[in-house]
Order: C-alpha cells, then sequence, then structure tokens
C-alpha cells in the first residue's frame, strides 16, 4: 500500500499542476489545500497491494483531471473523484482490480520482501518462488458470491479459514483501523456523524431483514458491516463535503441510501462490493434529498 500511496501522490499533483496551469489558476494556492493529495491516497487505499503502477496512475488521471477539474475543479464536481477513478478501473480492469493478497497464514508460508514488491508492481515481474495466483485469493465477499451461488449454505462457507471471526481474516483489523480513524474524524468534527450513522444503519437494517429471512442463504449483518469497504466508505468516502448532501436531515437520507444501495450490488449486482457504485449513485441524487430537506422558514415557500 505504501508504494501505491508514493505512486498515487507524485501522479495526483502532477495532474493537479497540469490542470491548473491550463487552467491558469494559481499552483499555490490550489496545491496547498491538499485535495489532489485526499484523493491519491483515498484511490491507492482502495486498490490491491500489487496493483500495477500503470493501474494506480490511469486512475488518479481519471479523478483528477475527468471528475473534478473537467467539471470546473474542487467544489464544483457532482461525483467523488476518488471513486470515478476505482470504477474506470473496476469496469476496464477487472483481473488487475481482483487481485487482492492472501492473508498470512493461509497457504502462504513467505511474503514478499519490499524489493520484490516494488519489481512486481513495476515491472510486473514476480520472484522466482512465487506466482501471482500463490500470492492472491478471493475477499470473502467473493467468496461468499460465488459459493452461495454453486448452492452452499452460509454456514458451510464460513467455517472456511478465510472468513475469520466475523468478516474475513486481515479484513477485520483493517475495518477496525478504519473505524478508529472514522471516529476520530466525527470527533474532531472533520466529518459530519450522520452520514456513516445512516450508511451503516440502512446496511445493517437491510442485511438484517434479509438474514431474517433466510439465515443459510444471506450473511449476517455483521459481516456486512465489517467486510469489504463498507466501514471505509462510511468514514472516508461518503462524508465527502462537496459531493454529500449539505442538510442535517439529507445527511441520514444519504448515508442510508448508499447503506441500502451497498447490499443490493452485494447480494443481487454484478460486483462483489458496491460502495464506489452507491456513492456515485447517490452524488446524483444529493441535490434532490437536499431540496426537499431544506428547513422550512416560516412563511416561505420550499424550493
Amino acid at each position: 500500500i505504501l508504494i501505491n500511496l508514493i505512486i498515487a501522490t507524485a501522479v495526483a499533483l502532477l495532474a493537479e499542476t497540469v490542470m491548473l496551469t491550463v487552467r491558469g489558476r494559481p499552483l499555490a494556492l490550489h496545491l496547498s489545500d491538499f485535495s489532489a493529495v485526499v484523493t491519491a491516497w483515498l484511490l491507492a487505499v482502495a486498490l490491491p497491494p500489487l496493483a500495477p503502477w500503470w493501474l494506480t496512475a490511469l486512475g488518479i488521471v481519471s479523478a483528477i483531471i475527468v471528475a473534478k477539474h473537467l467539471y470546473g475543479g474542487l467544489g464544483y464536481n457532482p461525483f467523488n473523484p476518488a471513486m470515478i477513478g476505482y470504477v474506470v478501473l473496476l469496469i476496464s480492469f477487472p483481473r488487475e482490480m481482483s487481485t487482492w493478497l492472501i492473508p498470512h497464514g493461509l497457504d502462504q508460508p513467505h511474503a514478499l520482501t519490499f524489493l520484490e514488491t516494488l519489481q512486481a508492481i513495476l515491472s510486473n515481474e514476480w520472484p522466482a518462488r512465487f506466482t501471482l495466483d500463490a500470492l492472491t485469493g478471493a475477499t470473502p465477499l467473493d467468496a461468499l458470491r460465488t459459493q452461495i451461488g454453486l448452492g452452499l449454505t452460509v454456514t458451510e462457507i464460513r467455517n472456511s479459514p478465510v472468513f475469520g471471526i466475523v468478516a474475513g481474516q486481515g479484513w477485520e483489523w483493517a475495518a477496525l483501523g478504519f473505524l478508529a480513524g472514522g471516529l476520530w474524524l466525527i470527533y474532531t468534527r472533520t466529518a459530519d456523524w450522520r452520514i456513516p450513522v445512516g450508511m451503516l444503519g440502512g446496511l445493517a437494517v437491510i442485511a438484517t431483514v434479509f438474514y431474517l429471512v433466510d439465515s443459510q442463504r444471506y450473511a449476517p449483518p455483521w459481516f456486512h458491516l465489517w467486510s469489504g469497504a463498507a466501514i471505509f466508505g462510511a468514514f472516508f468516502i461518503a462524508t465527502d463535503p462537496v459531493t454529500a448532501s449539505t442538510t442535517s436531515r439529507g445527511r441520514l437520507i444519504y448515508g442510508m441510501g448508499i447503506g441500502i444501495l451497498v447490499y443490493i450490488i452485494r447480494g443481487f449486482g454484478g460486483y462483489p462490493d458496491g460502495v464506489a457504485f452507491s456513492v456515485l449513485l447517490m452524488n446524483i441524487a444529493a441535490p434532490t434529498i437536499d431540496l426537499y430537506t431544506q428547513p422550512r422558514v416560516f412563511g416561505a415557500r420550499r424550493g
């Protein structure tokens, strides 16, 4: 991930500089807001650790140039730039976007060194003792989706070591780290609590309903909350102040919409995780949500 962060940051600053120069905007003023770096880091964290360098670079270019500057720059973009970059990569390069590392201890006795990782990312060359298939495997969401389709029950599937205690060995710790960071954002009032509460609440409610209907076909709500990008998306993606709803009630509705869409895409869509698509769909709905949730001024008409 560190290598992805370095590549993403460098490409983001370069793309931001080029676009600001083309648009005749002051470089120092706009580069100092670090919005390009934030976009770069969000996308880099969302990508597989062994993503080739060009994949990261292409995603950043899509995010900074297409999703941000072609709409007028920071504050004018209707869609979350990092998620636009992610979706472009997911649709265009599904194989590269599914190369997730097997957690330590699961059929992977040895890990790549830093230099071997750097070589794999920059030149796509692997050490003689490894192959890509030996290092990577399905995520818990991928495994659940595939094996449910084969007729296995949730109980049978979750007996696999890859599922760990709650939502996947290794993934649980990542989710816990994102939760700690997200709570810090709430504590410092960098992010509004209503969006993550709405998103995780919406996801939990719909997951609970389906789980109660058939617990052997639909995973429990705690699995959905801790797996994939649910917590990361709730605190770090959905809370983007530019593309999210701006009213108090609207933020709850906006978050709930994302959570419900995440479950629908996971359970019935074409992708195992649906955070990116859900955020972008609710970005479209945000202006309408704001229109109908504006505080009423006595004697004035809404809209």
